[in-house]
């Protein structure tokens, strides 16, 4: 069992033997896992690590203001809004695995630019046990990251042999807030992957302000305690509506939410279905693009979490 006190106290002396006083950098989301990695190891080594926030234009609806104001003050935070630079890439891209790749390179470069400003030796990674044991189960602790313009990092990742449920714990320890340690997971890239077909500014939009309708309901009735995940998916299907007293032609929304411990399995619990409604009833009213919304109730196996 997990004691975070002598967790920190170990990892804080690690990170200051491995790092000393050279500079890290590290991807803030705003996730509990980069969050709790970015705390950590700035209470090893202070400013010598640069939080680096990028906006890539695909975040849920408030935010970017959420994660500054949470750590402008805790951590030494650079905002960067790229979110122009990543959509303009994306604009009409269908193919699930290609909008992966697209986020991915252009992530890649943009935080390459800023370790090049700071002068960065080390990179540090929200990494999770389950994180490495679903991709190819490597057990190697640190290894080298070459970015592409030849600028070679250190990788260090102070959670890696960690379960969500044990960074929550050490979240609270450090003093974290709720709104972060309690935090549903959230998709590196984003709403993309909650985009079935082409992504477009429009659709952007449409699936945020669902999210935000799902994560609002969710919130309200308390079952953001227990669920894993909870959000929108907008679909590339299209079904006619009746809006006023016109038929209308507009998109199918799917609402996934699951139970979980680690993301390794996912089920989908049951639902009161007055919250059902209710999100249905709100979606279709508040966003003109819908018409019809439906629930997904696959576990995982077979399916994921995410749709795309």
């Amino acid at each position: 069992m997990l004691d975070p006190s002598s967790f920190i106290k170990e990892s804080i002396d690690k990170i200051k033997k491995t790092i000393g006083d050279k500079k890290a950098i590290i991807a803030l989301s705003g996730g509990v896992d980069s969050s709790v990695s970015s705390v950590l190891v700035s209470n090893a080594i202070g400013n010598n690590l640069t939080a680096v926030f990028v906006n890539h234009g695909l975040l849920r609806e408030g935010e970017a203001d959420y994660v500054k104001e949470t750590f402008q003050n805790r951590l030494n935070l650079k905002y960067v809004d790229a979110s122009n630079e990543f959509l303009d890439e994306l604009e009409g891209v269908e193919d699930p695995e290609e909008k992966r790749k697209i986020i991915g390179e252009v992530f890649i470069r943009v935080f390459e630019r800023e370790a090049e400003k700071i002068g960065a030796d080390y990179l540090v990674q929200g990494t999770i046990a389950p994180d490495w044991i679903e991709s190819d189960g490597n057990i190697k602790s640190h290894h080298n990251l070459a970015l592409p313009h030849g600028m070679v990092l250190e990788i260090v990742e102070p959670i890696r042999e960690l379960y969500k449920d044990e960074v929550r714990i050490l979240g609270r320890e450090m003093g974290l807030p709720d709104g972060i340690v309690n935090r549903q997971p959230y998709p590196g890239p984003g709403l993309a992957v909650r985009i079935v077909g082409k992504i477009t500014r429009q659709k952007i939009e449409i699936c945020r302000k669902t999210n935000a309708i799902v994560e609002e309901e969710v919130e309200k009735v308390g079952l953001d305690k227990t669920l894993w995940q909870y959000f929108a998916v907008l679909t590339n299907t299209k079904v006619t509506g009746v809006k006023g007293d016109m038929r209308d032609y507009g998109y199918l929304i799917v609402i996934r939410m699951v139970e979980s411990l680690d993301a390794m399995t996912a089920d989908v619990p049951k639902l009161p279905w007055e919250l059902v409604k209710t999100i249905s009833k709100r979606v279709t009213a508040e966003i003109p693009e819908v018409t019809h919304v439906a629930l997904s109730v696959s576990d995982k196996p077979p399916s994921t979490i995410e749709f795309a």
